[in-house]
């Protein structure tokens, strides 16, 4: 099996990931920078965050899989005590054992622009749309018809694994990772006499998309996970559920109502 490291930089990330490097080559795990198996992510959630889009070209045939050094990961099935058991487990899989590959969807982001350009990106929690200074105003259209006129702060576009992410935080529902689905949430939308919004989140399912057209001229703040866009040019921003997945490679059962449980509710202990 051929992998790749990636941590956060701290001390003990980094302390970690050379003791991942000398033990998987006793048992004779190859690292590879270009070609890896399984890209191992030592950090939190953002680091394993990082690892996507640096490997995003190669989602086909990689997996990830994350040990957190801080707060529980929500993408991350490990602990920092646990390494040599994860260096073991990737050393003695087999085909036929208990190792899994799970995949989720991801929000797949099409950016119109006034030249005729358009730019490409995927993510694996969200996309956000707003305005740089001011109201935000978008028609939104959904499957190539008007739904609304929205005036507000702007609007966060979610994945099922990034449902609880910022997401959860603008009221937004928790969505099932394997259901295939985008969530489009709206940041404190205009609602009055006058203007007029849903209100609340709307789920949208494979093959339905959804396109914010802002009003021409809006400077624009964009979003992709991690990553920044400012924008003056923007016509369009299309969003649909992504044709391609993320693999996470699971070791040992770790069920999605646990993480969320464990995450959000009694951090893994009884009252």
């Amino acid at each position: 099996m051929k992998y790749e490291v990636l941590c956060r930089g701290d001390a003990l990330s980094g302390e970690l990931a050379d003791r991942f490097h000398r033990l998987a080559g006793e048992r004779g795990l190859i690292r590879s920078a270009t070609e890896p198996d399984v890209v191992v992510s030592i950090g939190g959630d953002g680091t394993l965050l990082e690892a996507f889009h640096m490997f995003r070209p190669s989602l086909g045939r990689v997996a990830f899989v994350g040990i957190h050094t801080g707060h529980l990961g929500f993408f991350a099935d490990w602990k920092a005590d646990e390494l040599e058991q994860l260096v073991a487990c990737m050393a003695d899989s087999k085909p036929d054992g208990e190792t899994r590959i799970v995949r989720y969807p991801l929000v797949s982001v099409e950016i119109h622009l006034q030249s005729g350009d358009r730019i490409a990106h995927e993510a694996l929690n969200e996309v956000t749309v707003r305005r740089r200074e001011g109201t935000l105003v978008a028609r939104v259209d959904l499957n190539e018809q008007l739904f609304e006129m929205f005036r507000g702060d702007g609007f966060c576009i979610s994945s099922p694994i990034g449902s609880t992410a910022y997401n959860k935080s603008l009221g937004g529902a928790i969505i099932h990772p394997t259901l295939e689905s985008i969530q489009i949430t709206e940041m404190a939308s205009i609602n009055n006499r006058v203007f007029r919004t849903l209100g609340s989140p709307v789920i949208l399912p494979k093959h339905h998309v959804c396109d914010i057209v802002p009003n021409p001229g809006q400077p624009l703040a964009i979003t992709v996970d991690h990553l920044h866009f400012h924008r003056d040019d923007v016509v369009r921003i299309r969003c649909k559920v992504s044709d391609g997945k993320v693999s996470f490679i699971r070791y040992r059962p770790f069920p999605f109502w646990q993480r969320v449980r464990e995450g959000f509710i009694q951090n893994g202990k009884e009252e």
